[in-house]
């Protein structure tokens, strides 16, 4: 089975729109940096209208002249009007600045997007490359590449850049991590999107904010090494930047300091006004630092343990919605293999209800999750044979096996404000996948979004379509997931713990619904729980896990009229009044000689 990427700590981002500039308008630093850099640029983009003089005009009568009503700060050395060289000095300075920043995102964002999300050789790979780059002295290469180009500056700029590009890619690769831990991530991949669309569409929206805060730092960062390269003389003589005019000025600072203020004052004010900029942005944004390394899955066999099937399977393969024969699971630790699942066997046909019960920690959501593909990335699935609609999943290719993603297997997950990608309308992430994966019109996708909502029981099909997933209840955002699992047709539906966020009210109403929908659809409904009340509510059959092992399975009627293990009756007990404690609940289990070593 296809092993997902772990996730990194973290958490999704808060939608860095209007709220963000609106927030930033209220911090007056922050305003005044965004006003003077603001004026640094309009004097450069209209120094041809603002600029008194010709730059390069040469007036030896001006040669270091004090300012006057003329020549307001003055003439330089050769005789040129110092404010007109600055204003269009601004321009050069600028547009290195973009180019670099430019440079640096085209290459780093994409690079740290991709090692974030992927993770593995891919990140190792990216990561190497990130390191090479910051270990080379940037300084020197810049001079060999002025000596081989002929100080082409736009070519010095994006040699600059490629040297700015591992804090891009640093920075990218430290929210893709974060986010790609997010359950609205996986609810995308069981969708049917693919990890191209889920990138663009998710992971880059995570992204974005980081990189602007990361540009503003990184341009000021920019200026100052162009300025020093053509403090040094590289670079295009006939065209008025500071770095020249610092130089200039550096030469008479002791005679004549005006000339070497005006430019140092420039060049001082707008890298200061960046450095604000990128500070207040950076208040009112969290970018987490990059989380402690975590072992890599390996491509090594995970050493096969004896292993005894657990479980049943009652169905012939052709008549199965989902099969498992023998599947364990493994996550590699520091103190070697932990295995979580041990031999479960289990299967559900078409129109039928299979609860999969347990208390926390014992594996009915690694056993779902091995045939969904969402295991993370230190965990290994390996199985004699899983099937969904009849078909060996193992003998499909990869593409093969996300094809079945959205249009065989929906999926409905837990905490379903978290499902929710909260940058998007509930509208954009219902119709996505249907214009992805089930190739609608933008209208038809739309249509068939307002007719599921409408069938899962939301009157306002519109005005929940337009809302952000913070606009609307837990209750009516469990409905929209249920409705997104469903507006592909799926043949298997699998539910983890749809309740579990939810009040004792809306809990029944999601179960009633999800009975409804099976029903309506024919399809077969795996619901994984820790109540006994939900098996009770909506199941037909029931498998009880404990510690990695199906120890008892069988109709429900049966499974509470006559359990066959004291740990299924302790189960039962648990979902009752009189509810025993945890504690009081393992020494039942312990007493029958049955504990299975985790």
């Amino acid at each position: 089975m296809i092993d997902a990427v772990t996730p990194a700590e973290g958490t999704a981002p808060a939608p860095a729109g209007r709220g963000l500039w609106s927030r930033y308008l209220r911090r007056p630093v922050g305003v005044a940096a965004l006003a003077v850099f603001l004026l640094v640029v309009i004097a450069g983009l209209l120094a041809p209208l603002l600029a008194p003089h010709d730059p390069n005009f040469v007036d030896f009568a001006l040669t270091q002249a004090p300012p006057d009503s003329s020549h307001w700060m003055g003439g330089d050395s050769a005789g040129r009007d110092i404010l007109s060289r600055l204003l269009f000095g601004a321009r050069t300075t600028l547009y290195g600045a973009a180019v670099a920043c430019l440079t640096g995102i085209v290459l780093g964002v994409p690079a740290g997007v991709a090692a974030g999300y992927f993770g593995g050789l891919t990140d190792r790979v990216f990561s190497w490359i990130s390191d090479g780059v910051q270990s080379v002295p940037g300084m020197i290469v810049l001079l060999i590449v002025a000596a081989g180009t002929g100080a082409d500056f736009t070519v010095l700029m994006v040699t600059v850049g490629a040297f700015m590009a591992p804090g891009y890619y640093r920075i990218s690769r430290s929210r893709a991590l974060a986010v790609r831990k997010e359950p609205y991530i996986d609810a995308a991949r069981v969708a049917g999107l693919t990890h191209v669309k889920i990138l663009h569409a998710h992971v880059l929206r995570a992204v974005h904010a980081p990189v602007i805060i990361q540009s503003a730092l990184t341009a000021g960062i920019a200026m100052g090494m162009q300025t020093g390269l053509q403090f040094l003389g590289i670079g295009t003589a006939s065209e008025a930047n500071w770095g020249q005019m610092m130089n200039d000025g550096f030469r008479t600072m002791l005679t004549h300091p005006l000339i070497l203020l005006w430019p140092s004052a420039a060049l001082g004010i707008t890298i200061a006004a960046l450095a604000f900029m990128g500070s207040t942005l950076a208040d009112l944004v969290s970018v987490r630092g990059e989380p402690a390394p975590r072992r890599r899955r390996s491509a090594e066999q995970v050493p096969e343990e004896a292993t005894d099937r657990t479980g049943a399977l009652v169905h012939p393969v052709e008549a199965s919605a989902l099969r498992i024969d023998n599947l364990r699971v493994s996550y590699r630790t520091p103190h070697g293999d932990k295995r979580v699942v041990r031999g479960v066997c289990l299967d559900v046909a078409p129109g039928e209800v299979l609860g999969i019960v347990g208390e926390s920690g014992s594996g009915k959501s690694q056993t779902v999750f091995s045939a969904l593909d969402l295991l993370p990335a230190d965990g290994r699935a390996t199985a004699d044979g899983i099937w969904i609609g009849g078909q060996p999943v193992g003998d499909l290719s990869r593409a093969g096996r996300h094809a079945l993603l959205g249009t065989q297997i929906g999926y409905v997950p837990q905490e379903p404000m978290s499902n929710l990608d909260p940058c998007y309308t509930v509208g954009h992430q219902l119709m996505e996948p249907l214009r992805a994966v089930h190739k609608l019109t933008r209208a038809q996708a739309r249509e068939r979004a307002r007719e599921v909502l409408l069938r899962v029981g939301i009157t306002d099909p519109d005005r929940v379509l337009a809302c952000h997933p913070h606009q609307i209840s837990g209750g009516m955002a469990q409905r929209v997931l249920i409705a997104g699992a469903v507006a592909g047709n799926p043949s298997l539906l699998v539910a983890d713990e749809p309740t579990t966020a939810l009040d004792v009210t809306v809990q029944a109403e999601v179960l009633e619904l999800l009975r409804e929908l099976q029903r309506e659809y024919g399809m077969a409904l795996v619901i994984v729980t820790h109540n006994f009340g939900v098996v009770a509510d909506i199941c037909d059959r029931v498998a009880v896990m404990k510690d990695g092992r199906i120890i008892e399975t069988g109709a429900v009627e049966q499974i509470f009229a006559h359990p066959g293990d004291p740990y299924t009756a302790e189960l039962i007990k648990a979902s009752q009044d009189d509810t025993e404690s945890r504690a009081e609940l393992d020494a039942a289990w312990n007493k029958t000689g049955r504990t299975v070593r985790a």
